[in-house]
C-alpha cells in the first residue's frame, strides 16, 4: 500500500507548479511581468493555508472517508488547474484558480499523510520520508513535462498534471483499502497554539519549522532563475529545475532512514545547517564553474526538503498529547505563510537587487531555525 500511496501522493501534488513551469510562456504569450510569478506562487500557497484551516475545522478527513476526500481533492484540483490554463490570459482569473488550486492541493497532501498515519501507525517517520519525497517530486514534475515536451503548446503541461491528479486519486480508492477504525481525532483548537511558545520541547521544533519555511519555497520559486543565468534555453533549464527540486525526495527518504539512528533533531539540524550554507555560497557559486555551480544547487536542493519529514515528526512527537493535531495543522499554516511573504518579498527585491546579492539573505531562515532547534540537538547529544 506504501508504494501505492507514495506514488498517488507524487501524482496527486503534480499541479503544484505548473504555473511555474511555464511562466516563460505566459511571459511571451501575454506580457506577465517578473513578479507574477512570486504573486501566483504565493497565492497559491495562500489558498493551501485557508484549505488546511476548513479541513481542521470541519474535521472532513475524520467525518468523511479519507480516501474518497482524497479523490474528490484530486479531481477538483484537476479542474482547477484545466480552468486555469483556460483563462491564463487574465492574470486576475489565473490568480484565482491558482487559489483555488492550492485549497485543494489541502485534501490530497495532508490527506495522504492522515491515510499513512492510519496504516502505519508505528512506521509513520519513514512513511512520512517517503510521502514527502512524493511530495517534493510531484511538485517539480511540471517541470520535467515542460522539458520532454518542449515542442509541444504550453497548456499541455496543465493537462499532463490534470490526467496525472485524477490518476492518484483513482489509484487511492481502487487499490487502498478503507483503513481500520479509528478514533475520531481532536476538533481544532485555537487554544493549541499557546503550546508553541509555553513547551520548550514543541517551541523549539515548530521555530526551527519556521525557519525552514523562510528558505524552502522561495528557492524553489527562484530555482529556474538560478539555472537561467548559466544555461542556455527553456529545455535545459526545466530539466534542471525539476533534477534540482525533485533532488529533495532524496534527502527526505534518506533523512527518513537515518532519523531512527540519529534522531529527528540531529538530521533535521545538518540538513538545515547544509542548505543555510548553501544560501550564503551563493556569491561565488553562481559564478564558478559549470560543473560546480550545478552540483552546488543538487546539494542545495537535497538539503533544502530534506529536513522536512524531520520537523513533522518532531512536532507531533512533542506537542501535548491532547493537541498534536491542531499544532500540526496551525505550525504548518503558519509556516506557510512565511512561505508566501517570503516569496513575495524576494521576488520582488530582484527588480533592484541580483541574486548574488538576495539569495545569501535566505539564509536569515536555516540560522534562526537552528537557534530555535538547538534545545532538542543538547537532548539527543545527552541521550
Amino acid at each position: 500500500m506504501l508504494p501505492t500511496l507514495v506514488l498517488a501522493q507524487l501524482a496527486g501534488t503534480s499541479p503544484w507548479f505548473a504555473v511555474n513551469a511555464v511562466m516563460p510562456d505566459l511571459q511571451r504569450a501575454y506580457g506577465y511581468s517578473e513578479a507574477a510569478v512570486g504573486t501566483l506562487s504565493s497565492a497559491l500557497q495562500l489558498g493551501f493555508i485557508a484549505g488546511t484551516l476548513v479541513f481542521a475545522l470541519l474535521a472532513l478527513a475524520d467525518r468523511f472517508s479519507a480516501r474518497r476526500l482524497f479523490l474528490l481533492s484530486t479531481l477538483a484540483a484537476a479542474g482547477c488547474t484545466l480552468a486555469a490554463a483556460a483563462i491564463a490570459h487574465s492574470y486576475s482569473g489565473l490568480l484565482v484558480w491558482r487559489v483555488a488550486t492550492g485549497f485543494c492541493l489541502a485534501g490530497i497532501y495532508p490527506v495522504g499523510m492522515k491515510i499513512a498515519a492510519l496504516w502505519f501507525p508505528r512506521g509513520l517517520g519513514t512513511a512520512l520520508g517517503w510521502l514527502l519525497g512524493a511530495l517534493v517530486l510531484g511538485s517539480a514534475s511540471p517541470y520535467l513535462l515542460r522539458a520532454v515536451g518542449a515542442a509541444l503548446p504550453w497548456p499541455s503541461v496543465f493537462i499532463a498534471v490534470a490526467v496525472l491528479a485524477v490518476i492518484g486519486g483513482l489509484a487511492v480508492v481502487w487499490l487502498i483499502p478503507e483503513p481500520p477504525p479509528h478514533a475520531s481525532a481532536a476538533p481544532l483548537r485555537l487554544a493549541a497554539l499557546t503550546s508553541l511558545w509555553r513547551d520548550a520541547r514543541t517551541r523549539a521544533s515548530v521555530f526551527g519549522y519556521f525557519g525552514h519555511m523562510w528558505e524552502l519555497y522561495t528557492v524553489w520559486v527562484l530555482m529556474p532563475l538560478v539555472l537561467a543565468t548559466r544555461l542556455q534555453g527553456a529545455v535545459e533549464v526545466a530539466g534542471w529545475a525539476f533534477v534540482v527540486l525533485g533532488a529533495g525526495a532524496v534527502g527526505c527518504v534518506v533523512g527518513g532512514l537515518l532519523a531512527p539512528r540519529w534522531g529527528s533533531a540531529r538530521v533535521a539540524g545538518t540538513q538545515l545547517a547544509t542548505s543555510g550554507l548553501c544560501c550564503l555560497a551563493a556569491p561565488w557559486m553562481l559564478a564558478a564553474p559549470l560543473p560546480l555551480f550545478l552540483a552546488w544547487l543538487v546539494l542545495w536542493g537535497v538539503t533544502v526538503a530534506g529536513d522536512s519529514p524531520q520537523f513533522s515528526a518532531l512536532t507531533a512527537a512533542n506537542a501535548p498529547r491532547e493537541a498534536v493535531g491542531s499544532v500540526l495543522t496551525l505550525s504548518n499554516s503558519i509556516g506557510f505563510s512565511i512561505s508566501a511573504l517570503s516569496i513575495e518579498l524576494f521576488v520582488r527585491l530582484l527588480a533592484t537587487h541580483t541574486l548574488a546579492q538576495l539569495l545569501p539573505w535566505l539564509a536569515l531562515g536555516p540560522l534562526l531555525g537552528l537557534i530555535a532547534l538547538r534545545p532538542l540537538l543538547q537532548i539527543q547529544r545527552k541521550t
